[in-house]
């Protein structure tokens, strides 16, 4: 759904802000494990323990950007 909806507000030609978000942030984590997981156990276990480990002030610079695109 998400690739239709892109490709249709590019063929319209609409401009789209790239918000970024947490799952962004915990994307990049696990793809930078070594070694990266391999089965859905794995990739479970990791993503319950890099989503603990992202630091509150990530979360908190991810919030203050978008309120900072919102309120301009």
């Amino acid at each position: 759904m998400f690739q239709i909806c892109t490709q249709f507000l590019e063929a319209e030609n609409v401009p789209v802000l790239a918000w970024p978000h947490v799952w962004d942030v915990l994307d990049r984590r696990i793809r930078q494990r070594v070694p990266v997981p391999t089965n859905i156990q794995q990739l479970r276990t990791a993503i319950e323990e890099e989503w603990t480990n992202i630091p509150q002030a990530t979360i908190d610079n991810l919030i203050n950007y978008v309120l900072r695109l919102y309120f301009c």
